[in-house]
């Protein structure tokens, strides 16, 4: 936090996985349940293929910007696996955007709430920028925030680090200087990219600062400047 001023601060944009809830604590919970679904319905390992296709075709993909990005990103998956573009929307649905949301909350970093409830409560406004539809993993973990962007929105169509979400965050809510706005992210390659492709402050999340207390230690920040 050194290098960054909470003064005037009118906006914090969080990223969502890895950023608001442990993610190597997700996987491990969906690990397990992925191997007792696949032990006890062998016959449908392809899903595998197709959940490795998707993830790994949007990861080389990283700040790819065109039209209906939305479709295109199944699309990739289809090219790669020869799989039908609804049977991949299907497993897709389930594996990513549905089935891990009863862990989120499990897996919520510690000091998260806090800190949104101090950020709301000081009229500090709240943005979600994802590459990922977020609204439901928020839902699950009992967040909420003012905002909420993805990369595959229809009025968005770029992944990160392209900078277009930040753009299009700060212009919608009218925030006169990036400087008032803090991006939190737990990538630096992607989200510190992003926010550094649009000047805007940013904060990573990482290990160490995570043992250090990072959303609480944040939050005192937040209430001695209001303070001040």
């Amino acid at each position: 936090m050194h290098n960054i001023s909470l003064n005037n601060l009118e906006v914090v944009i969080f990223d969502v996985d890895g950023t608001l809830y442990n993610q190597s604590l997700l996987r491990k919970k969906m690990l397990f349940s992925l191997m007792k679904y696949f032990v006890l319905q062998p016959w449908k390992i392809n899903e595998l293929r197709i959940l490795y296709h998707f993830r790994k075709e949007r990861e080389k993909n990283k700040g790819f910007r065109g039209a209906n990005l939305n479709e295109q990103q199944y699309i990739w998956c289809h090219n790669k696996t020869n799989q039908p573009i609804n049977k991949i929307k299907e497993v897709i649905n389930k594996w990513i955007f549905t089935y891990p949301n009863q862990f989120l909350k499990a897996c919520t970093y510690p000091g998260i709430h806090l800190l949104f409830k101090t950020l709301s409560e000081r009229n500090i406004r709240i943005a979600i920028y994802s590459d990922y539809d977020s609204i439901k993993k928020m839902e699950s973990m009992e967040l909420k925030a003012d905002l909420y962007v993805s990369s595959t929105d229809a009025n968005m169509d770029a992944f990160k680090p392209n900078p277009d979400g930040l753009e299009f965050i700060y212009t919608k809510l009218s925030i006169s200087d990036k400087n008032k706005c803090l991006f939190i992210g737990d990538r630096m390659e992607l989200d510190g990219e992003c926010a550094k492709a649009a000047s805007m402050p940013f904060l990573l999340v990482n290990e160490e600062n995570l043992k250090n207390s990072l959303f609480e230690n944040l939050s005192k920040q937040v209430l001695n400047v209001v303070k001040q």
